[in-house]
């Protein structure tokens, strides 16, 4: 791709264009937030080297997707950039990358299972590279079986990573908090699904069975709307049973406001990819509501 240098190829690579660095971030943090006595539990060190583990396994799972879906994205005219990175590299560098980023994750959660004695660490973050794993890599390959592929990459990508975290900082998880990480999945689940809607036609055309693909685009955000629906309530309740009443609103608010991107389905220049365009920066909010309601609720 002209003019690419080769920073910019592996941060696109990586999808480390911003805001996204910042999410990713939350996704790390989230749950030492909600494990937290008072802030600078935060930045205790075995968080900070939880939250550094649980970043590469994220960025390990980027590149697996980026490597695995060169093929299709080179129909999606919105993925021009990112096939162009990709060729730049090649399909297996890149796989190399992913082996390397998730290695390195799994030594630092070790280290502060070694370290805390909480084993709990490692497993979380081997749960979400198996989910990765399953997602892109044949003979599972999940993407291409329809509501199941969002489902895993939602809550091994969005949920379930940030529980490193909170173990890093508490020992056994409270009560309080199984509707809140069942919220978050439900709502990665639909997110993921309502995200992927725009690449339904060159998913199509390549024979991948996104739910986009398999139901077309409108019955697709109709499931993923619902979806999100349920999310935000099983979201709102255990921050309701948490915080109380004006914070589990506050989440929901939040957490849901990237629907707002639908506005872009409306009039004669609808656009599915301008919907993407627009839900994107909003998303950031609600991540960023994941560690902060529980520091300022507090």
């Amino acid at each position: 791709m002209p003019g690419l240098t080769g920073w910019r190829a592996v941060l696109l690579v990586h999808r480390l264009h911003f805001p996204l660095p910042l999410s990713y971030l939350a996704y790390a943090w989230w749950g030492a937030a909600f494990a937290a006595a008072e802030p600078r539990d935060l930045i205790g060190g075995p968080v900070l080297v939880t939250v550094a583990a649980t970043v590469l396994s994220l960025l390990a799972g980027l590149a697996l997707n980026t490597a695995a879906d060169v093929r299709t994205d080179r129909h999606d005219r919105d993925k021009t950039a990112l096939t162009g990175a990709a060729g730049r590299f090649g399909s297996r560098r890149i796989f190399g990358w992913a082996a390397a980023e998730a290695i390195a994750a799994m030594v630092l959660a070790a280290v502060v299972a070694l370290r805390l004695g909480r084993w709990a660490v490692p497993v979380v973050l081997a749960a979400a590279l198996a989910a990765h794993l399953s997602y892109n890599l044949e003979p599972v390959r999940l993407k291409r079986r329809g509501l199941a592929g969002p489902a895993v990459f939602g809550a091994g990508f969005l949920a379930v990573p940030g529980m490193a975290s909170y173990f890093a900082v508490r020992p056994a998880l409270e009560a309080s908090m199984v509707p809140v990480l069942a919220g978050l999945c439900v709502l990665a689940f639909g997110r993921t699904t309502w995200f992927s809607v725009p690449d339904h036609e060159a998913d199509a055309r390549t024979g991948i069975g996104t739910p986009g693909a398999r139901y077309g685009p409108w019955r697709t955000l109709l499931v993923s709307c619902g979806l999100v629906a349920a999310g935000l309530l099983l979201l709102g309740a255990g921050l309701w049973w948490r915080y109380g009443a004006a914070w589990a609103i506050t989440g929901a608010v939040t957490e849901g406001a990237f629907l707002a991107g639908m506005t872009a389905l409306a009039g004669p220049r609808r656009s599915l990819s301008r919907m993407r365009e627009l839900a994107t920066p909003i998303v950031l909010l609600g991540d960023l509501s994941l560690v902060a309601i529980p520091l300022l609720a507090g």
